[in-house]
């Protein structure tokens, strides 16, 4: 069963740092998940992921539900086999689909309906479906299904959504208890909902919390919303969570999000920005983003980040990514995508030492220096 510690705490702020142990091993928190939304980070093998800094990935129970199947996964060794990963694993659960594929869904009491991407077919989700589809899948930590609304600012959809979500969820913990998934060593977390208003939110997690799980996210950030009301819901929420339990923000982030979201208490964070960056060719440095297809690099002979030791910067110039870019290479994308997902992975362990050592501000005084220089030239 997973075990969560606290290992440090930031004098200057709700910043921790802490130790998250599950079947396959520990990580150290705050950490950021790459996404392997189909079982893959896309074009990223397993050994450069790890090279990368990555301990922990995140796979996407809707998208597996459809090819290969869960029962597929379950007969290929779970997600560790079918992902050749053997560190932890962590699923969502298909609630975020509900949102981003609202044209295809239709959402009623007992779950909702949605139509495949593959070919069009019916696929019906409910609380005991996603749970039985995780167990399959094997991942270390499974998502509780939730509802995640359309727009964080109607109340009324907020609301309904939210009450919604606190029943799925009592329904998700007796088929996750049930079907043994605890037993085989696979927790779950709730999601606490309530889009941006700050009394829902409280609610959501008094909710959650009557469940006492092994561990919570916060959901319904990062669509649509301004940055003041993505703050404002992990205001909210966070400090009511259980300093003893880890604490997830969904769907987040860039560097600076992750320092506003850490020093409000959150452990983990999962994002598609490295690796979509990456291919658009958008490179996270320390002095700031590059534009990799901008003419300005075509015959620069310097590395892409003097702080980075990723193939791409030990193996490339800017203007060789350039070339590699503006032809179409999918070498281009994919070492961008490395040099990202490094970055990310090694600002994570430098926010981990940052805290330890009580200089978070400095910390984040650097790095809102950086990122507001995009070198685009």
């Amino acid at each position: 069963m997973l075990a969560f510690e606290v290992t440090a705490q930031c004098p200057h702020s709700r910043a921790r740092t802490g130790r998250l142990t599950t079947a396959h091993g520990s990580v150290e928190t705050p950490l950021f998940m790459p996404v392997g939304t189909k079982g893959t980070v896309r074009g990223i093998l397993p050994d450069d992921l790890e090279r990368s800094g990555a301990r922990m990935l995140l796979a996407n129970t809707f998208h597996l539900s459809l090819r290969p199947g869960h029962e597929t996964v379950e007969r290929l060794g779970g997600l560790h086999g079918l992902m050749g990963w053997n560190g932890p694993i962590l699923t969502d659960s298909g609630g975020y689909q509900v949102f981003s594929l609202s044209h295809l869904t239709t959402v009623d009491e007992d779950g909702a309906t949605l139509r495949s991407i593959v070919d069009g077919s019916p696929v019906r989700l409910t609380p005991e479906r996603v749970m039985e589809i995780q167990r399959g899948l094997g991942p270390d930590v499974a998502m509780a299904f939730d509802h995640c609304p359309p727009d964080p600012h109607d109340r009324d959809g907020v609301g309904a959504a939210t009450d919604r979500t606190h029943r799925w969820l009592a329904r998700c913990v007796r088929a996750w208890r049930d079907n043994g998934a605890a037993e085989r060593g696979q927790a779950l977390f709730g999601i606490v909902q309530g889009g941006a208003f700050e009394d829902l939110r409280r609610a959501s997690v008094e909710s959650a919390l009557e469940h006492d799980l092994p561990g919570y996210a916060i959901g319904g950030v990062s669509v649509g919303e301004d940055r003041p009301a993505m703050l404002a819901a992990v205001e909210a929420a966070a400090p009511l969570l259980p300093d003893s339990k880890p604490r997830y923000l969904m769907g987040v982030g860039t560097p600076l999000d992750f320092l506003d979201a850490i020093e409000r208490g959150i452990d983990m964070f999962d994002c598609v920005t490295p690796t979509r960056h990456g291919r658009n060719h958008q490179a996270f440095t320390s002095e700031g983003r590059v534009n990799l297809r901008n003419v300005a690099w075509r015959d620069d002979t310097a590395r892409l980040d003097d702080d980075c030791n990723c193939a791409a910067c030990t193996q490339f110039s800017r203007g060789a990514l350039r070339h590699l870019c503006k032809s179409g290479e999918m070498l281009g994308g994919i070492l961008v995508s490395i040099h990202n997902l490094t970055f990310f992975q090694r600002l994570l362990s430098d926010i981990r030492a940052a805290i330890a050592a009580g200089t978070l501000p400095t910390l984040r005084a650097r790095c809102a220096r950086a990122q507001r220089g995009v070198r685009e030239r």
